[in-house]
């Protein structure tokens, strides 16, 4: 069974992410298949792939450069714990994190800085799972390719009934409840291109029996889609798994070895960038060793993760993924190599006067904490002593007015009272 999203995905946060990066696609399929004459989703995706990564490749200099400067930093940071090794007091622990940052802030980096690129490359992976599921709603181009064979659907006398019986012995599987007798002719056409979009072998079989008087439509439709939706004999739309699947029951071992083949690629590009990587050493600062553990730990877990999710997730994407490793490969031995050369003594020094300016705000800031503290103590205090001598005022006269009091009235003899107590506790 084959799952496939209506439309495009319209889901509030990763929605308008996924149509952004489908229109990018869009324009550079247009692009190749204008100026180069390649029709190839799958191309599409390589040079995609490339082009994100060339966007992203600032964040991936910044967050190597943070492994190489905190190496670099090292030693200073592990005297800084050293010197507050079994101090937990809280002047200590502040005095310390002071310290920490004032070392951070001379190597000009960061500790969020090895986090940021992986935050900005998840929403995109989610996305990219939206599109590569049902690229015609994404590729206008793609869905060009459908439009002739749904009219020619749309105009059959009780193609309702016939695409709802295709549909249900298709195996295709859809998330939404699909209606093809729709009053708005729009939604009708989306949900038709669908289904004949996840439509395999057998079911453009089923669709020129079931029209056989779009026999011509449907002959060219499927082999345009062809053309467009493999590399080589994989669906870039489809799972390896289903490709696994349908490939043994028919026998076509060429399909199943390259169906087997495209996760496993995946995760052996997947090691080897993990292998160029240069690892971050310890700080000293709590904060910040805890998360580079954690990227760490996510880094050398990340190829059997993806060499899971790679069997059920579409191809197109599995290729974004074996591609984006490839780029990173290149990308990690030429970063790897400049570093080498890295005057990272000059990168100190320029770094300095930026330092102190950020030394400078934190004290101001610390200053200004501590004067609204000291401020909002004086002005309690003074609220509580005006308090205290409003009361005061009150019992003096309420006393006066007792002492005033008539004879034989309440306040009498509550004066009476008072006066025993007073004599009594003597």
């Amino acid at each position: 069974m084959t799952e496939v999203y209506l439309t495009a995905y319209d889901g509030a946060l990763l929605g308008p992410v996924a149509k952004l990066l489908g229109w990018v696609m869009d324009k550079i399929y247009i692009f190749l298949s204008s100026v180069l004459g390649v029709n190839s989703v799958a191309i599409t995706i390589i040079v995609f792939t490339v082009f994100i990564y060339l966007c992203l490749f600032p964040l991936t200099y910044q967050q190597q450069k943070f492994s190489v400067l905190q190496r670099k930093m090292q030693p200073e940071l592990k005297a800084i714990q050293n010197k507050y090794k079994n101090k937990k007091d809280q002047a200590s622990m502040a005095a310390q994190q002071e310290e920490t940052q004032r070392v951070y802030d001379k190597y000009g980096v960061s500790t969020m800085g090895s986090c940021v690129q992986m935050l900005i490359q998840m929403p995109i992976l989610l996305a990219l799972y939206r599109v590569f599921y049902n690229v015609p709603a994404y590729i206008t181009s793609v869905k060009g390719i459908f439009t002739n064979l749904v009219d020619g659907i749309m105009a059959t006398d009780g193609f309702a009934d016939k695409m709802t019986t295709l549909y249900a012995d298709s195996g295709v599987k859809l998330t939404n409840k699909i209606d093809f007798a729709a009053s708005n002719s729009t939604d009708v056409a989306n949900n038709i291109i669908d289904v004949l979009y996840k439509l395999g072998e057998n079911g453009w079989d089923a669709l020129a029996t079931t029209f056989p008087n779009l026999s011509d439509s449907i002959a060219s439709t499927h082999h345009a889609l062809s053309e467009v939706n493999y590399l080589l004999v994989l669906n870039i739309s489809d799972t390896p798994l289903n490709l696994i699947k349908s490939a043994w029951a028919d026998k076509y071992w060429i399909l199943l070895i390259l169906a087997i083949l495209v996760p496993v690629i995946s995760f052996l590009g997947q090691v080897i960038n993990m292998k160029l990587m240069p690892s971050a050493p310890s700080s000293g600062n709590e904060q910040s060793d805890q998360m580079t553990n954690q990227m760490q730990s996510m880094n050398k877990f990340m190829p059997l993760m993806t060499l899971f999710f790679a069997f059920s997730v579409p191809v197109g994407l599995v290729i974004y993924w074996t591609m984006g490793s490839v780029v990173r490969i290149f990308q990690q031995y030429f970063l790897n190599k400049h570093f080498e050369k890295l005057d990272l003594d000059a990168i100190v020094e320029k770094n300095k006067e930026k330092a102190a300016k950020k030394q400078e705000k934190r004290g101001i800031r610390q200053a200004q904490i501590y004067e609204a503290a000291k401020m909002n103590t004086k002005n309690t205090m003074s609220s509580k002593a005006n308090v205290s001598q409003d009361k005061l005022d009150a019992l003096n006269k309420a006393d006066e007015a007792r002492s005033k009091a008539k004879e034989g009235s309440i306040s009498a003899k509550a004066n009476m009272v008072k006066k025993y107590n007073e004599k009594n506790n003597k």
